[in-house]
């Protein structure tokens, strides 16, 4: 496994890595990694998360507004996966990347409604 190429950067100094969300944005991550274990397995394990906060904020009677706050947090999170996912199959083709694509688009969609 290599590693990602070096950015320059904006003062002309190279040998810096890209960040999390520029290299997924970039298609540096590889599609099945990016697909199974950011979206699938800890995006999912986020929204999980904020939404067990969200019940017990409710649960603990706080305002509606904070408990739906807390609940979706992680939406814009979702959207930038989703979108990276698109962006890397679009480079990667194929059936497999169609699929992921199509599966990116359902989990956005279950994760935002539930």
């Amino acid at each position: 496994m290599s590693s990602p190429e070096p950015l320059a950067g904006e003062g002309g100094e190279a040998g810096r890595t890209p960040g999390f969300f520029r290299s997924r944005w970039q298609g540096l991550v590889p599609l099945d990694r990016l697909f199974w274990r950011d979206l699938v397995l800890v995006g999912t394990a986020i929204n999980i998360a904020l939404s067990v906060v969200a019940l017990i904020l409710l649960g603990m009677k706080l305002s509606l507004a904070v408990v739906l706050a807390v609940h979706f947090l992680p939406v814009p999170y979702n959207i930038f996966l989703t979108f990276a996912v698109w962006r890397t199959a679009e480079r990667s083709g194929g059936a497999k990347a169609s699929l992921m694509m199509l599966g990116s688009a359902l989990w956005l969609i279950l994760v935002v409604v539930v």
